[in-house]
C-alpha cells in the first residue's frame, strides 16, 4: 500500500485494533462473507466435480478472514495470503495455524508492481480474493493491480474484490457513516464497555487510517474490469459503501 498515508497499517496497535474491534463490527460482513463462498463456489464446484478451488490468493489478507472462509469449504485448498503488515500477516497465521504447510504467508506491498515476484513463478491461482484493502491505493494504481490480477488468473478463474466505495452525494455517504457508527455502538454495547454513541462516533470520525482511503465509484471500477477483459462482472452486495464486486477470467 504504497504512500506515507497507508503505511498507517503498519502500526500493530492500530492493526489489532482493528482486527479484535472494527473488523468484527463491519454491518452484514456475515452475509458478505456468505456471498463471496456462494459466488466461488457457483464457479469451482466441489471437488465431486473435479473443480474445486485448488490454490487461491488473498490480498491485502489483513487477519485472513476471507481466505479462513475459503478454506473451510474446500480445507484442501492451497492459500497465499499477502499483506505488508507484519502484524497483520502474524494474527493471520495464528488463526490459520492448522492448515500448516498448505499455507504461505507473504510480507509484500502490492502497491508497487514488483509485489508479482513475491507469488507467481508462472503460477496462477483459481480465485483471487481481496477485502477492504485495495481502495488505499491511487486510481492509476488500483486500474493497474485489476490487470496484474487479471494475469494471475487461469481460464475462468474469479477474481472477488469486498470493498469500501465511494458515495455519489455527500447525503449518501452520511447515512453510511451512521449506520457503520451504529454498528460499532452496536458491537460495544454487546460487549459492555458502556461508551456511548458520542463516545463511539467521535474515535470513528478521527480515526488515524481515514486519511489513507482514496475511494473509487463502483460503477468506474466494474467499467476497468470490463476493459481489462474479465466477464460477467457485476456487483454482487452492496450496502451503501460496502460493495462485493468482481469478474471472471474468460474460459477460452
Amino acid at each position: 500500500m504504497t504512500g506515507p498515508k497507508a503505511d498507517v497499517w503498519k502500526s500493530a496497535s492500530l492493526s489489532a485494533k482493528y482486527l479484535k474491534g472494527i473488523r468484527g463490527a463491519i454491518p452484514l460482513a456475515g452475509e458478505q462473507i456468505d456471498i463471496l463462498v456462494r459466488l466461488i463456489a457457483a464457479v469451482r464446484g466441489d471437488a465431486v466435480r473435479g473443480d474445486a478451488v485448488n490454490t487461491f490468493l488473498d490480498l491485502g489478507c489483513g487477519g485472513g478472514i476471507l481466505g479462513a472462509a475459503i478454506l473451510r469449504r474446500w480445507p484442501q485448498a492451497r492459500g497465499v495470503f499477502l499483506d505488508f503488515s507484519d502484524a497483520m500477516l502474524q494474527a493471520a497465521r495464528e488463526e490459520l495455524s492448522p492448515y500448516g504447510e498448505q499455507l504461505t504467508f507473504v510480507d509484500a506491498d502490492y502497491g508497487d508492481p514488483a509485489w508479482l515476484s513475491s507469488v507467481s513463478q508462472g503460477e496462477t491461482f483459481d480465485v483471487v480474493v481481496s477485502g477492504f484493502s485495495i481502495h488505499h491505493q491511487s486510481d492509476e494504481r488500483k486500474q493497474q493491480l485489476y490487470d496484474e490480477i487479471f494475469d494471475l488468473l487461469p481460464p475462468g478463474g474469479l477474481f472477488l474484490n469486498l470493498e469500501h466505495v465511494s458515495s455519489p452525494a455527500r447525503w449518501i455517504e452520511t447515512a453510511f457513516e451512521d449506520y457503520f457508527v451504529d454498528a460499532l455502538h452496536d458491537m460495544h454495547r454487546r460487549e459492555g464497555s458502556g461508551r456511548s454513541r458520542e463516545e463511539v462516533a467521535d474515535e470513528f470520525y478521527r480515526r488515524p487510517d481515514k486519511e489513507a482511503n482514496i475511494l473509487a465509484p463502483l460503477e468506474t471500477q466494474c467499467d476497468w474490469l470490463r476493459t481489462i477483459g474479465f466477464e460477467d462482472v457485476d456487483c454482487y452486495f452492496k450496502a451503501f459503501e460496502l460493495a462485493l464486486f468482481g469478474g471472471r477470467r474468460p474460459a477460452g
